[in-house]
């Protein structure tokens, strides 16, 4: 902030005013010693100990693809509504169910791929994953 003086001069005075910077830096300060002890605390969780037990083998997925044109493929062979049903009933009754994995078109309609996801579940799949594609 500059102050006048008692001469006439219109001198413009260079000098830095610190008063705001020292105000900002004091405001910096308490935030910062108010949320550190915030971002120190902890919860302490007792986790559960995993035993060490071999996995069992699982059978080969099995791919189910949704087309562009709402058409489902079941391991590359087109399938009807009705085959599908079918052949996801008779996984759901094995003991130990492949996984599916279910791929879909980024330009289907999303009814065809929720229209398979309810069936399978109606039908009580349990390993429903879902295959896309990683971002490079």
């Amino acid at each position: 902030m500059a102050f006048a003086t008692d001469s006439q001069d219109d001198e413009v005075i260079s000098e830095i005013n610190m008063t705001p910077l020292v105000d900002v830096m004091l405001v910096l300060l308490i935030i910062f010693m108010i949320t550190m002890p915030v971002l120190t605390q902890t919860v302490l969780v007792e986790l559960p100990q995993a035993s060490a037990e071999p996995t069992t083998t699982t059978p080969d997925s099995i791919a189910i693809s949704v087309l562009r044109d709402g058409s489902v493929q079941w391991n590359s062979e087109v399938v009807t509504a009705g085959q599908l049903q079918h052949k996801l009933a008779h996984i759901a009754q094995l003991p130990q169910q492949p996984p599916l994995q279910l791929m879909a078109d980024k330009a289907v309609e999303y009814q065809h791929v929720l229209n398979v996801m309810a069936l399978a579940q109606q039908l009580g799949i349990t390993k429903l994953g879902f295959v896309t594609e990683p971002i490079h």
